[in-house]
C-alpha cells in the first residue's frame, strides 16, 4: 500500500496535536471496533476558527488526515469549515489508499462534531447548521 508524500510528511510531522483547554467546542468520533479513534478541539472567535488540535487514536492516514484537516480549517469561518469534505481532505494529501477513505470520513465527521459541540454550549440547536453527525455508522470500517 502506497501513500503520497504528503501522507507521510503528517504522519511523521503532524500538526496541531495535542489539545486545548477550555476548547469552545470538542468532537469526538469513531469507535474501538474500527481502531481509529479521533478527538477534535476548536477555539473559535467571532465565527473564525482561530485554533484547533486534534488526538487520534489510529493508524498512520487516520493521523495524517486528522492533521491536514486542522491545517484545512485554521483560520476559517466555521461555515467554510463545515464545507470541508473527506474529498478535499485527501486531495489535499494526494490521495489515499482505497481502504484508508473511511480515514478521511472520520476527520470531517470530527470537525462537524466539534461545531455542533460549540453551538450545543451557546444554547443553539446545532442539527440545522450542522446537520445529523452519525457516531461512526458511516465510515465504512463496519464498527
Amino acid at each position: 500500500m502506497a501513500y503520497s508524500e504528503k501522507v507521510m510528511d503528517h504522519f511523521a510531522n503532524p500538526r496541531n496535536v495535542g489539545e486545548i483547554e477550555n476548547a469552545d467546542g470538542i468532537g469526538e468520533v469513531g469507535n474501538s471496533k474500527c481502531g481509529d479513534i479521533m478527538k477534535m478541539y476548536i477555539k473559535v472567535d467571532n465565527d473564525i476558527i482561530t485554533d484547533v488540535k486534534f488526538k487520534t487514536f489510529g493508524c498512520g492516514a487516520a493521523i495524517a488526515t486528522s492533521s491536514m484537516a486542522t491545517e484545512l480549517i485554521k483560520g476559517k469561518s466555521i461555515n467554510d469549515a463545515l464545507k470541508l469534505t473527506n474529498k478535499a481532505v485527501m486531495e489535499a494529501l494526494d490521495g489515499l489508499p482505497p481502504v484508508k477513505v473511511h480515514c478521511s470520513v472520520l476527520a470531517e465527521q470530527a470537525i462537524k462534531a466539534a461545531v455542533s459541540d460549540y453551538y450545543k454550549r451557546r444554547g443553539v440547536d446545532p442539527e440545522p447548521i450542522v446537520g445529523n453527525v452519525p457516531e461512526c455508522d458511516s465510515c465504512g470500517c463496519g464498527g
